[in-house]
């Protein structure tokens, strides 16, 4: 019995409870009670009603009061507290009847604003001492003092503070934070000298840095320019000659120069690596996985072996954007593949902002974007299908899709979609003005590996690197056919499809999408490709510019790793009911590392070797020398760190490294051969170039080496020397 019920029944007499003031009278017209007898005669005698009716939370509710006698009055039926019988306005001794039910109703009306302290005093009070207490009200209950404290009023300082401590432990919090910890751990030493080093080798990661650092500074001081870069000159569009990494461009607008180039590129490669983490984990939990389960697909999708030979393709690590863009939009849409669709948790702003996501990712190239899009616009056009053959034709109805999402999808499609266009321009551009650059079914075979290469691992892999030199050895290009995206990966999967929380169909549909995505990456070897990569190649648009199959294992390592999150929830929940067992109920510390024993194994298994080589320094001449200009000596590979040199100044240039050589560059070191010469100073003259810097301690065994004692004399150039290089004005 609580207090107030202990207050009411006080005697067998009904009181209010000292502290609380009973509530305004709330009869309704349809459900009164009868009235009192107009002979004054009283209802039956029913001591029991005021505790049965006494309101327990004290919210006002009213109980009869009892009459002198024992007598109480009954409550109107309905439990609108109307008193029948007995005016519950009167102390003991008052009239009963007729005469006294008016007054009380009459002072009622006379003075609706009074409290119900006032409506309860007795009529026989004078006025001068009616603020007295009633004959009959009790003090506090002593025991209240034991009860809980009434929630505090929170200044907004607090509230701030207290909203803070949640968000910093949400889960999501707790995730990115977790994302980033383990970026840095799994990359490092990364991050040890990152002004100073590039990981894996300074070529490819040099042009990279380059991009990010043209981009970041072209926006800034002339965004018509973007395509027409002042590497590969003269020829235009010639950044889209490789995949741009456009959308790391408000990056590459902070800093200036080449330290600044390679400290970028060395924080956007650990944060590649934590998006990519945090973008898996949400994907499988949208599609209903449990925290240890998620984190297996965020780490397996992240840390895969394989990808330890891309370490120097900031644009193939550059992946997160995808599994984050899928489990946004599945959200937005209240879908779940452990639940299926929940209409209720459709979310148009999470669906707008998937979409986002997803055009983010096509900015950062078509290397593993394009696969990407044709994605996205498959599950557009099976999810339409599928929609109008179950809710127009199975089971119509008015509206089954929700207008602001709808509306989101619509905006947001297109948005993806104009992104997509306007990206692929430049490159058809290049297409149509470089027909070498065009790939050949033969470039493709030559990247394409054998079905062995899904079990061997690249030489960077410090648990099966030492292990598997035989196996890479066999392979005719290791760097682009060691695919094995772990033992512990493949067994995790192996068993999710016997023991998991997805549904059997759904784990016959992962094991399909892997299956599918292995023979992709196979590209030719398997039976030729002749009715698999091969319709790609040949019919869809953009799909004849992917040199590397091997790269298709991006798809089988995320399908992969959410077969092994369904396994690894499932063995979480079976350990749990384990634990229910318990007392107390929570599982012990050797439980608790079995659930996190999977995740141990697959982080272990991504441990690296990957070197980190110095970068060379930027030469001095390289940021007083003006443009344009070409740096001798001159090759796909020693042109790309000349090109994270030029972010001084961004002069014109004829250097440059990409995905193929122009035939005007191939030209020029052709003709330069022999610099200085006549033959050479004049073609240069005529293609624009006003100085040649030739770096002195390059030259050894390239065709340039001896040129600086050639003579120079008789050809209207001066020579200078600056620093370690050698300027020829022309």
């Amino acid at each position: 019995m609580t207090t107030e019920q202990s207050d009411a029944t006080d005697g067998g007499r009904v009181t209010p409870s000292a502290g609380s003031e009973p509530g305004p009278v709330t009869g309704r017209p349809d459900r009164a009670g009868p009235g009192p007898d107009p002979a004054g005669s009283t209802p039956t005698d029913r001591p029991d009603a005021a505790a049965a009716e006494a309101d327990p939370t004290g919210t006002g509710g009213q109980a009869g009061v009892a009459e002198p006698g024992g007598k109480v009055g009954a409550a109107e039926p309905g439990g609108t507290g109307a008193a029948e019988g007995v005016d519950r306005e009167a102390g003991p001794g008052a009239p009963v009847g007729k005469a006294a039910a008016e007054e009380a109703d009459a002072s009622r009306t006379a003075k609706p604003g009074a409290s119900p302290a006032e409506t309860t005093a007795a009529p026989s009070a004078k006025a001068d001492d009616k603020d007295a207490p009633a004959a009959d009200t009790k003090p506090d209950d002593p025991f209240t003092a034991f009860g809980p404290a009434p929630d505090p009023m929170l200044t907004r300082p607090r509230r701030a503070v207290r909203a803070m401590g949640r968000l910093l432990v949400h889960e999501w919090t707790l995730a990115t934070v977790a994302s980033l910890a383990l970026a840095v751990l799994m990359t490092w030493p990364t991050l040890r000298y990152p002004g100073y080093t590039l990981p894996q080798d300074y070529w490819d990661p040099s042009l990279q840095s380059w991009q990010l650092a043209w981009s970041g500074h072209i926006l800034l001081t002339d965004p018509a320019q973007l395509w027409n870069s002042n590497t590969f000159f003269p020829d235009r569009w010639s950044f889209a000659f490789s995949d741009t990494l456009l959308g790391y461009a408000p990056a590459g607008m902070i800093g200036h120069g080449p330290e600044a180039a390679i400290l970028r590129y060395n924080i956007m490669f650990v944060l590649a690596h934590a998006l990519a983490t945090l973008g898996a984990y949400a994907l499988a939990r949208q599609l209903g996985a449990g925290r240890i389960g998620a984190a297996v697909a965020g780490a397996s999708y992240t840390y895969a072996p394989w990808l330890l030979a891309q370490a120097g393709h900031l644009h193939i690590l550059s992946n997160g954007g995808i599994p984050l863009a899928l489990a946004m939009l599945a959200r937005g849409h209240g879908w779940s593949l452990r639940y299926g669709y929940r209409p209720r948790r459709r979310h148009a702003g999470w669906a707008f902002a998937g979409w986002l996501v997803a055009a983010w990712q096509l900015s950062l190239g078509f290397g593993i974007g394009l696969p990407f899009a044709y994605l996205v616009a498959g599950i557009v056009l099976v999810s339409a299908l599928v929609w109008f053959a179950r809710r127009w034709v199975v089971r119509p109805v008015k509206r089954p899709f929700g207008r602001r999402l709808l509306l989101a999808d619509l905006l947001g499609g297109v948005l993806f979609a104009a992104v997509g266009a306007l990206l692929a321009v430049p490159y058809f551009k290049v297409a149509e003005l470089h027909p070498n650059a065009a790939r050949t079914l033969g470039d493709i075979k030559i990247y394409s590996p054998p079905a062995s290469g899904f079990f061997t691992a690249p030489a960077e892999s410090r648990i099966w690197g030492p292990l598997h030199e035989g196996a890479r050895a066999a392979l005719p290009w290791h760097p682009e056919m060691t695919l094995l995206p772990g033992f512990v990966l493949y067994a995790l999967a192996a068993g999710g499809l016997f023991f998991s929380v997805w549904r059997v169909r759904h784990r016959l549909y992962l094991l399909a999408g892997v299956l599918v995505t292995m023979i992709l990456a196979m590209g030719t070897r398997f039976f030729g490709g002749t009715f698999t990569y091969v319709p790609l190649f040949e019919y869809l648009p953009g799909w004849n510019g992917l040199r590397t199959p091997g790269r298709m294992m991006l798809w089988t390592t995320l399908l992969l790793g959410l077969l092994a999150a369904g396994a690894a929830t499932a063995f979480c929940a079976r350990v749990r009911e384990l634990a229910a067992e318990r007392v107390p109920p929570w599982p012990g510390p050797w439980l608790r590392l079995a659930t996190m024993l999977p995740l141990l194994l697959v982080i272990v298994e991504g441990l690296n070797v990957t070197s980190h080589p110095v970068v060379p320094q930027q030469p001095v001449a390289m940021r007083t020398v003006d443009g344009p200009m070409l740096v001798l000596p001159s090759s796909q590979n020693l042109d790309q760190p000349v090109m994270v040199w030029s972010t001084s100044r961004f002069p014109d240039m004829v250097n440059g490294g990409s995905g193929f050589t122009p035939e005007t560059q191939a030209q020029v070191r052709e003709v330069a051969v022999g610099f200085p010469d006549q033959a050479s100073v004049d073609y240069l003259r005529q293609l624009g170039v006003k100085n040649v810097v030739v770096l002195r301690n390059q030259l050894g065994g390239t065709p340039w080496e001896g040129m600086l004692e050639r003579p120079s004399d008789g050809l209207g150039v001066t020579r200078e020397e600056v620093g370690d290089a050698v300027v020829f004005h022309l």
